[in-house]
């Protein structure tokens, strides 16, 4: 059970006890992230979060920032989407309290000092090249350019490196006034802690909170007439892919097909295309299907690692168990299999402290209501075979039709003519 409770400064504070635990998390979620920035300040939101650990009023060196939880063996950390940015630590009962103060301190106490955005740059570039060279993640940033193209939905989180490079002090200080308030913030609290005495501190700690109405973020625009294909050439070991369509958003009432979908053809290893793929062709050591569902777009995508030279045979190998389903649907014990692994896997990820407390505040944040895990699991129990194919039919056509890929290829044509379904 959660409690939810809305300050008259527009707060959200969510607080989920459970005394059969000795850990407890404090996070807060803003719905700040990449979709909210121009093209002049693209990476600013990651940009930020990085600042927020290089000094405080209270704790004005990165040092005592981490030290602090470092002395109680604390886990702390923080992430940045497309859609929303938070701050989170995770620690032993006893130390719920300093947990509250510290992620309190950073969020709304951050200096922001000068020359710690200097040398936090340089980090970020290193960020970037660590992601360009590791194509099994690269290929997924790809993937959503290629989808949404040059606006908020398709510029990687990260930022380019010459908005990183030109970045200002005031840039970051604007960025905090129109796009951290009240009004768009949450406060989680979960675990085992005395739920009085933690509303009480979080009232206390978030009064000073901005109260201004943060900006909004652009609407996702979406045009397609035909197969896409971006192909980027790589000397790399295997060819790593993304294959798959245009989907749903996160407010559509057939999310929840289309996850179950996703499950049925790469969500596991007894997956239709984990079968194909690679046990029985022996073409990749991984590969699987996921869905990603924003408030305003959303996708079905198979990611996959092949050999160079076999890239065609696995890419058509997906297609022909996309077009499988779309035409022949599924049984009635294919689909039962997929339900109970969704909602199996739905009850073992919130066993954490912190994947709840993810859980409840992030859907309160994007969605603007939760669904228990119970709730969520009745949904997926209502999904009918019908619907998984009439959704694979609306989804699986050219107009919807993607691939991203990398390797040490340099002829797009061979790719575009296998985009066919």
């Amino acid at each position: 059970m959660y409690k939810k409770i809305i300050l008259p400064n527009g707060l959200r504070l969510i607080l989920v006890p459970n005394a059969n635990t000795k850990a407890v998390t404090a996070m807060v979620l803003v719905g700040a992230g990449s979709k909210y920035e121009t093209k002049e300040i693209n990476g600013i939101s990651h940009f930020l979060e990085h600042l927020f650990f290089k000094g405080t009023k209270k704790r004005p060196t990165a040092l005592k920032i981490s030290e602090t939880l470092d002395k109680v063996g604390g886990i702390y950390n923080a992430f940045t989407s497309k859609e929303l940015t938070g701050y989170f630590a995770k620690v032993d009962t006893a130390h719920w309290e300093l947990a509250l103060d510290w992620v309190s301190d950073i969020f709304l106490h951050s200096i922001l000092p000068a020359k710690e955005i200097e040398k936090e740059r340089g980090v970020i570039i290193e960020e970037i090249n660590m992601m360009l060279d590791a194509p099994m993640r690269y290929v997924g940033e790809l993937w959503e350019e290629l989808l949404y193209g040059d606006q908020p939905a398709g510029w990687e989180i990260i930022g380019a490196k010459e908005n990183i490079l030109q970045l200002k002090r005031n840039d970051f200080i604007d960025y905090l006034k129109n796009h951290y308030s009240s009004r768009n913030t949450i406060v989680v609290m979960a675990g085992n802690f005395p739920t009085t005495q933690a509303e009480k501190l979080i009232k206390s700690h978030f009064s000073s909170i901005n109260k201004t109405a943060p900006k909004t973020k652009v609407k996702t625009k979406e045009k397609q007439n035909k197969p896409g294909l971006l192909l980027k050439h790589k000397q790399t070991d295997q060819t790593h892919f993304c294959l798959g369509a245009r989907g749903l958003h996160c407010f559509h009432p057939q999310r929840y097909t289309q996850e179950i979908l996703a499950i049925i053809l790469g969500g596991n290893m007894s997956s239709r295309l984990f079968m194909e793929v690679r046990e029985k062709r022996g073409l990749a050591y991984y590969i699987h299907t996921s869905v990603e569902d924003y408030t305003d777009s959303g996708y079905l995508m198979t990611q996959a690692g092949v050999p160079n030279n076999k890239a065609e045979q696995a890419i058509k190998v997906v297609l022909q168990q996309y077009q499988k389903i779309k035409e022949k649907g599924v049984g009635e014990a294919e689909l039962k299999k997929a339900k109970d692994y969704l909602k199996g896997v739905s009850s073992l990820s919130l066993e954490a402290s912190d994947a709840q407390a993810m859980f409840l505040a992030g859907q309160e944040l994007l969605e603007n209501k939760i669904l228990t895990l119970e709730e969520k699991c009745a949904k997926i129990d209502q999904v009918k075979a019908i619907q998984i194919k009439d959704l694979a039919r609306e989804i699986f056509q050219p107009n919807k039709l993607n691939l991203a890929l990398i390797g040490p290829h340099q002829e797009k044509q061979k790719f575009e003519k296998l985009l066919k379904i």
